[in-house]
């Protein structure tokens, strides 16, 4: 085992801990267990708020399935990951304050809660918890494994062994800290995200002999490398495009982001938060997709390219550098973790248990099932990360596709359009996920452009004509009645 690696990460380990042990004060002292618990009490400022944005959107596929999709497919995939740039202005902008007041005068708790009020239905309730349940699954299970990989990789220990540490990292200061420690440790991880992305991208270049050096080495290995098309002209422009739609406007329906734009502090936090996450995840998306890119001049001939991230760091930095640097990926997969077990969480507790179950529930006993659930949930994605997929990044994508489908219309037009009902939410649910999932598995990539963006128009569709079909059925109700 290489301690001199070893050692920073674990150092990095304990101030985690350190933070979710002080954040969970917060939750002996609040009034309200649930506000505190999912959402750190509605406190988060403008510094806080970017960089928890930031490191929960930024996870195992921008660390290590991002550049090692960069590595395979060269600079084109670097033009398409720079769709990510306008996520946290998209999302505070779209969303913004109109979203803060909506939800704190519905005291709102979750994204569901927020649904749950504006329709009135308990079927939009249940079909959102749904969606958050199954979709968030699967990226839970590509972060664990990503996760899991990173440390084998670097303690030489077993896919399991590794796996195992991993879980039990995140699962304690989630549990004990809840929203705020999540938070917090956002605000660190984002930190050394960005400060580890610098390094090493200064490191690779320098190894490289230059960027010149590299751009020579990658055409004279294969032109289309340095081209926007990628190494065998797929990537075309319709296709990058359409990233545009996963990976940017869509992120405004991915509910562990959209949460972010109900628990900041005031407006003034949300405009710091605007201006700071986008240099924020502007400089580590460009940073680690060239990253990859470089990689190929310094270390040709990866097979797997999962671990392009890892093998790079330990080959261009010395090796208490590494450990350093390496805190960064285990950083962006940590905060991802953290935040979706948390979601999954309270739409188990929240959304389902207290709406439908047992309404009247005291604070002891939702603390109590709260942390039981968090605690249950961990466990099963650790056994469904036993048998790890090959590719991070398609299982991450594959969960984002889906969530969009379904929440980015509810979410949206339920803001800002006032003849939106329950109706329209449930067609738009239906549409969205059901034109999503048949797609995906039957004709994915239709036309050249990504699965999702047929499903997030079908979905609007069926929001528009569900909700005046629905109005017109309140109408005659009303007429009859």
């Amino acid at each position: 085992m290489n301690w001199s690696v070893i050692v920073p990460l674990l150092l990095f380990l304990v101030i985690i801990f350190i933070i979710g042990f002080w954040a969970s004060t917060y939750l002996k002292t609040s009034d309200s267990f649930l506000q505190e618990y999912f959402l750190g009490g509605r406190q988060l400022g403008g510094f806080i708020l970017a960089m928890t944005m930031t490191a929960t959107y930024g996870s195992a596929s921008s660390f290590i399935g991002g550049p090692g999709a960069a590595y395979t497919q060269g600079l084109g995939w670097v033009l398409l990951s720079m769709a990510q740039l306008a996520t946290g202005y998209f999302v505070l902008m779209i969303l913004g304050k109109k979203f803060a007041i909506v939800t704190r005068k519905y005291k709102a708790v979750t994204l569901v809660d927020f649904l749950k009020e504006r329709y009135e239905s308990k079927w939009v309730v249940l079909l959102s918890a749904a969606s958050i349940i199954i979709f968030l699954f699967s990226a839970m299970a590509a972060q664990w494994v990503g996760g899991a990989r990173l440390i084998e990789s670097i303690t030489g220990l077993s896919y399991t062994s590794a796996l195992f540490l991993f879980a039990a990292s995140v699962m304690i200061y989630v549990i004990i800290g809840g929203f705020r420690a999540v938070a917090l440790t956002d605000a660190v991880q984002g930190s050394i995200m960005f400060i580890g992305t610098l390094i090493l991208l200064i490191a690779t270049i320098i190894a490289g002999g230059g960027i010149p050096n590299i751009i020579s080495d990658l055409t004279a290995e294969n032109p289309n490398l340095i081209s926007p098309y990628g190494f065998d002209g797929g990537l075309t422009p319709l296709y990058v495009s359409s990233f545009w739609i996963l990976v940017g406007v869509g992120v405004v329906g991915l509910p562990q982001i959209t949460v972010r734009a109900m628990s900041y502090k005031n407006a003034k936090s949300m405009h710091r938060a605007i201006i700071i996450g986008t240099v924020v995840i502007g400089f580590i998306m460009l940073g680690m997709h060239l990253i990859g890119v470089f990689a190929r001049s310094v270390l040709p001939g990866i097979e797997v390219a999962d671990t392009v991230m890892p093998l790079l760091t330990m080959e261009v930095l010395p090796s208490w550098l590494a450990g350093l640097v390496l805190a960064a990926p285990m950083a962006a997969i940590m905060s991802t973790v953290d935040s979706l077990l948390l979601l999954v969480s309270s739409a188990v507790v929240k959304d389902v248990y207290l709406n439908y179950i047992k309404p009247d529930a005291s604070n002891q006993r939702v603390k109590n099932l709260s942390f039981g659930v968090t605690t249950v949930l961990g466990v099963l994605v650790f056994l469904i990360a036993l048998s790890p997929p090959d590719l991070i990044i398609w299982l991450n994508l594959f969960s984002f596709g889906g969530l969009e489908a379904a929440f980015i219309w509810p979410v949206v037009m339920g803001l800002y359009w006032r003849s939106g009902n329950k109706y329209g939410a449930i067609a738009s649910m239906v549409v969205g996920v059901g034109s999503y999932m048949i797609i995906h598995l039957y004709f994915p990539n239709p036309f050249g452009i990504h699965t999702v963006v047929l499903p997030i128009l079908f979905s609007l569709v069926a929001f528009v004509l569900g909700s005046m079909i629905g109005k017109q059925r309140q109408k005659a109700s009303a007429y009859v009645a």
